[in-house]
């Protein structure tokens, strides 16, 4: 194939073939994209004229090519997926919802079409992102498993990463944690270990999975060097920040109430993925590291990051 992968400098010596970001405009493939980009690498990425126009503005910068569509529209993912080697899929309609995305229409049916339309136009490799048993069961869960045995049933050489909660995501003023206010939304105790993983590792890992020897047909476990509870995480931030927390507790009994009534697939599938912080998510961190030669970000390297930027 006239490739090559050097682990101490991340970069590859590619043949030309076309890799197919899948939510190119999200948090995490908006990451994949630039990586991609950054190493010369041929991209496509797929993305709707509503998505948000300074991601769709950096996705032309970059120079890779944009396409529209959606993975409701099975015509446009066809076109998509031709000529292309590889497939990411970081679509999830869980954080950048628009009229009509569901978890039913999204992440389950409209992945199934991603994964036929991959099949059809004779793609190599599908790398994608799933939610293991670790984190309970919620509507989210049920359609990526599913989305899961589609792909491995495909026939098409894959890599599933699933991954413990982003360091950018969970410990962000977005989902409660406001750094630079001090203030802190715990679910539960707060004293179960969580593997925290840095989006950015992933995102790296995810870019070069078709081309890392031993990352064909398994799944990783993607998570961060050190597992630490949400209370030691607090702790190290007070200590660079030289401030106390104000902590907001959560407790377990509130957030099974709310995952039980929960009527709307979004609202559950919160609830169940915060009942799942609660309750602890610790991986090995070695075969995720190894196979794909990272340095694992951790904790105390993302505090510094926040801290000053």
């Amino acid at each position: 194939m006239g490739q090559h992968f050097d682990h101490s400098t991340w970069r590859y010596c590619y043949n030309g073939a076309m890799i197919l970001v899948v939510g190119s405009t999200g948090v995490m493939g908006s990451e994949i994209v630039t990586i991609s980009r950054r190493a010369g690498l041929p991209v496509r990425a797929l993305a709707r004229p509503t998505g948000a126009p300074e991601r769709l503005n950096a996705i032309r910068a970059s120079g890779a090519e944009l396409v529209w569509g959606d993975l409701k529209d099975p015509e446009s993912l066809a076109t998509a997926c031709s000529g292309v080697e590889a497939v990411i899929s970081t679509a999830s309609s869980t954080l950048s919802r628009q009229p009509g995305d569901s978890i039913q229409t999204v992440d389950h049916d409209g992945q199934l079409s991603l994964v036929n339309a991959a099949r059809h136009a004779g793609v190599s490799h599908f790398t994608f992102f799933g939610v293991g048993h670790r984190f309970g069961n919620s509507p989210l869960i049920d359609a990526k498993q599913g989305f899961e045995r589609a792909v491995r049933e495909s026939g098409i050489r894959w890599t599933n990463f699933e991954g413990t909660p982003f360091m950018e995501v969970w410990l962000s003023p977005a989902l409660g944690f406001d750094y630079p206010k001090r203030t802190a939304v715990v679910f539960g105790s707060g004293d179960n270990a969580i593997s925290w993983v840095s989006m950015l590792d992933l995102a790296k890992a995810a870019v070069n999975a078709h081309r890392v020897p031993g990352a064909a047909n398994r799944a990783f476990d993607a998570c961060g060097p050190e597992a630490l509870s949400a209370n030691q995480v607090i702790g190290r931030f007070e200590a660079v920040l030289g401030g106390p927390f104000t902590v907001q507790r959560v407790p377990e009994d509130i957030l099974n109430s709310q995952f039980e009534n929960a009527v709307d697939p979004l609202q559950k599938t919160f609830a169940g993925l915060q009942l799942a912080c609660a309750k602890g998510v610790t991986m090995d961190p070695k075969p995720f590291s190894e196979t794909f030669g990272l340095n694992l970000t951790s904790i105390d390297q993302y505090i510094q990051k926040v801290r000053v930027g």
